[in-house]
């Protein structure tokens, strides 16, 4: 590579724990000392400030990240190396990589240290190479209720947490294991999973909490900062999805009022979900479509909406059944409310409660390119109304006529009992 081609990184991402000096090795020390500009939290700045030769220039990043790029850019142009210091690993849920994303690969060294949670792993003396990794480390959105949307800052862990056995995360002072602790109690977790806290790593008053049944874990207070792994000792037993119709608690005393088995299952199929798609469920009855949906996009979310209040109950129950954490149902009758939640990779209609060519036309506008409409109807006249504004909006559709029957016995024999037939209404937004 030529002189003029080579490219000098404009910064070098440093990991620090908070052992402080003591912890670096000779290359971190030499990198701080022969910097122009330091970069951190009050709190680290802190750990190296006395050991630094003088004249170098410290800024303290506490709520000012989106500063830093420039910070790195303006020192760059004066002819000065700049710092930036960063806990434990800063390319695990660090912020190397979001310095990466705003200078470029080619601007960033990092100079990583131990992560708190290698070393959480290496006090608990357990192997972490089956562990997902994940965050809580972020804004406080109050405490996690089933039914919470993704904005909460422990969304992602316990999404983490529904498909992995094992899961380390980083927390911060407001989203706590204790926090983390209650919302698991709170989306239907008992004594199959248990907490390890490791507070105040690297430092004389070290504390360890292992193996914490979650009612204890959600009434401690721990020191902070901390670690936290999670273990769950028994896999979810259920399919992903094709659950008999009574596993969901339905409306008493007529039981019937679900989408069937074979219903769903063909709904489910013609949606086309991935595994991150939203999901709109309107009419959502007792919930069936959009919980099993809930486990075949594991890392989207679903959003239901039923107007029938003892419905809506069933719903909710069979929710925390399924602990779908997943699944946000609201209690009303569409569109009311449909503007506050994202557009849509698919949308299942199991009723419309009168208003269904406006809703259709509603939804079209808001689903995503390519995008899956499908609807279930028992009646002629929905029919009708269906396919009379799918033919006025231009979408792609086709209608499935499904009719099935099902075995009864009879005496010492079995017969076959026909189901009402239903009409599986299908559109792909263009």
């Amino acid at each position: 590579m030529s002189e003029e081609s080579a490219i000098t990184p404009h910064c070098t991402v440093l990991g620090i724990l908070d052992d402080g000096w003591a912890g670096l090795n000779d290359a971190a020390r030499h990198c701080l000392q022969s910097a122009g500009l330091i970069v951190g939290a009050g709190r680290t700045l802190a750990l190296v400030q006395p050991h630094l030769t003088a004249g170098v220039s410290l800024k303290d990043m506490d709520g000012k990240l989106g500063q830093v790029p420039g910070w790195i850019k303006a020192a760059a142009a004066d002819g000065l190396h700049t710092v930036v210091l960063a806990t434990g690993d800063p390319l695990c849920h660090g912020m190397a990589s979001y310095l990466v994303g705003k200078l470029g690969a080619d601007a960033v060294t990092v100079l990583p240290a131990p992560s708190t949670l290698q070393l959480a792993f290496a006090r608990f003396q357990r192997p972490w190479q089956d562990y997902r990794i994940s965050t809580c480390h972020t804004a406080d959105a109050g405490e996690w209720q089933f039914g919470t949307t993704p904005d909460n800052g422990l969304y992602k862990l316990i999404r983490a947490i529904a498909e992995y056995p094992k899961v380390a995360a980083f927390t911060g002072p407001d989203n706590n294991p204790a926090r983390l602790a209650r919302a698991l109690l709170a989306a239907g977790y008992g004594d199959e999973v248990c907490l390890s806290v490791a507070a105040k790593l690297a430092l004389p008053d070290e504390q360890l909490f292992p193996d914490l049944p979650l009612a204890q874990a959600a009434a401690m207070s721990f020191p902070d900062p901390n670690v936290v792994l999670v273990e769950r000792s028994v896999a979810d037993p259920r399919a992903i999805f094709g659950f008999d119709d009574l596993d969901f608690v339905q409306r008493q005393p007529e039981k019937g009022l679900i989408t069937k088995l074979e219903a769903r299952a063909l709904s489910l199929a013609k949606l086309g979900l991935k595994p991150d798609s939203v999901l709109w469920d309107i009419g959502a009855g007792s919930g069936s479509v959009g919980l099993e949906a809930s486990r075949l996009c594991r890392h989207g979310h679903v959003y239901a909406i039923e107007k029938n209040e003892g419905d809506a109950a069933n719903a909710r129950e069979n929710a925390l059944r399924f602990q779908a954490t997943n699944y946000t149902l609201r209690h009303g009758k569409a569109p009311e409310g449909l503007e506050t939640w994202p557009d849509p990779d698919a949308v299942f209609v199991g009723g419309s409660g009168g208003e269904l060519a406006a809703l259709i036309e509603l939804i079209l506008t808001r689903l995503k390119p390519n995008g899956r409409l499908v609807m279930n109807f028992v009646t002629l006249e929905n029919l009708a109304t269906a396919t009379t504004a799918l033919a006025a909006s231009g979408a792609n559709w086709d209608v499935t006529q499904l009719q099935a029957s099902r075995s009864q016995p009879i005496l010492n024999m079995h017969r076959m009992a026909a189901q009402n037939p239903i009409w599986i209404v299908s559109a792909k937004k263009n």
